[in-house]
């Protein structure tokens, strides 16, 4: 791992992250950002800002950006928002807003 970036409790189900995350994981860095610009997915803007800031990262310790890729890309199920739907005859029935924490690792390419 050379560089990581996190992003917690972002407001969207991690089962809709993963499969765009799927997408990403073992392509280079700027191959997967430039991938990401161009899906029509709800979880790309996440993506793109985590990837940038872990490419910006790496930037920080020195390392050229054209030899890395995405070595690792996790997304965890963070904690669900409980709430209340009206539902017949006075009851109520549970909606859970789910919450996700992704996490994105760089790393350099093997071979250079």
């Amino acid at each position: 791992m050379i560089a990581k970036a996190e992003g917690k409790f972002l407001r969207i189900s991690p089962t809709k992250v993963r499969q765009v995350m799927d997408l990403i994981r073992g392509k280079d860095a700027l191959a997967a950002q430039s991938l990401l610009l161009n899906i029509n997915k709800r979880p790309k803007e996440y993506l793109i800002k985590i990837l940038k800031s872990a490419i910006a990262n790496a930037k920080v310790k020195g390392f050229n950006i054209d030899q890395l890729y995405v070595s690792k890309a996790i997304c965890n199920v963070g904690p669900s928002w409980k709430r209340f739907k009206a539902a017949a005859f006075g009851r109520a029935q549970p909606i859970l807003k789910r919450t996700a924490h992704i996490r994105i690792e760089l790393d350099l390419k093997s071979g250079e």
